[in-house]
C-alpha cells in the first residue's frame, strides 16, 4: 500500500487565471506533483529492500531522494491551498486573518518590507527552488526562507505556511524564462485565508520542540 497519496486540487485547472494558465496548472499537478509523491513511495520501497537484505552501498543516494521527493510533495500540497482566484491583496484584520496581518508587521516591519522579501528569496534561488514564508517557534516569528531543489536554507523546526514554487515547470510554459513576473502574479492569488489558518496550527504545535536548558 503507498504511504504517500496524490491530493486533489481544491479547486479546476481554469481557477487561477489568468495568474496560472490552466495548460500549467494540469501539468504541475497531474505530471510534477505526481512524480513526486511516486518518487517517495518507490525511495521507502527501496529503503525497505535495503534494510532487509542488509545492503547499504546506495544509502547516500536513497536517503537525499526520500528528502527530494518527500519535501516536493509537502510543499507542492502546501502550495495549491495557499492559493484562490478570489485571493490576493494583504491579510487584514477585517477579513478574519489579523493576527497573521500583526505577525507578518511585526516579523519583518511591514507588509510591504515582508513581501519584498519574500519575492526576493523566491525569484533568486539559485536553479530550481521555491520562497517559503516560515513559523519559526525557538523565536516566535515568521521568517522567509529559500528552499533548493526541495532542500536547503532552512530551520530545521520551521513549519512552512506559504510557498511560492520558482521552479521553471510552475511558470514557463505563460512566463518563459521571466521567473520574477511570475513571482509578482503569484500575489494576486495568494490565499490569505488558508496561511492564516496555518500560522495559527503552526503556533498552536510550538510546545513540541524540546529546548535545550
Amino acid at each position: 500500500m503507498a504511504t504517500y497519496t496524490l491530493p486533489e486540487l481544491p479547486y479546476d485547472y481554469a481557477a487561477l487565471e489568468p495568474v496560472i494558465n490552466p495548460q500549467i496548472i494540469e501539468l504541475h499537478h497531474d505530471k510534477h506533483h505526481a512524480a513526486y509523491v511516486k518518487g517517495a513511495n518507490d525511495t521507502l520501497e527501496q529503503l525497505e529492500e535495503a534494510r532487509d537484505k542488509g545492503t547499504w552501498g546506495a544509502i547516500n543516494g536513497l536517503q537525499k531522494s526520500l528528502a527530494f521527493h518527500l519535501s516536493g510533495h509537502i510543499l507542492h500540497s502546501i502550495y495549491w491551498h495557499n492559493m484562490t482566484g478570489d485571493g490576493g491583496g494583504e491579510p487584514l484584520a477585517a477579513d478574519g486573518v489579523g493576527d497573521l496581518a500583526d505577525a507578518i508587521t511585526e516579523s519583518f516591519g511591514s507588509f510591504a518590507g515582508f513581501k519584498a522579501q519574500l519575492t526576493k528569496a523566491a525569484a533568486t534561488t539559485q536553479g530550481s527552488g521555491w520562497g517559503v514564508l516560515a513559523y519559526e517557534p525557538l523565536s516566535g516569528r515568521l521568517i522567509v526562507e529559500q528552499v533548493y531543489d526541495h532542500q536547503g536554507n532552512i530551520g530545521q523546526a520551521s513549519t512552512p505556511v506559504l510557498v511560492f514554487d520558482a521552479w521553471e515547470h510552475a511558470f514557463y510554459l505563460q512566463y518563459k524564462n521571466q521567473k520574477v513576473d511570475f513571482i509578482e502574479a503569484m500575489w494576486a492569488v495568494v490565499n490569505w485565508q488558508d496561511v492564516a489558518k496555518r500560522y495559527a496550527a503552526a503556533k498552536e504545535r510550538d510546545n513540541v520542540l524540546l529546548l535545550a536548558p
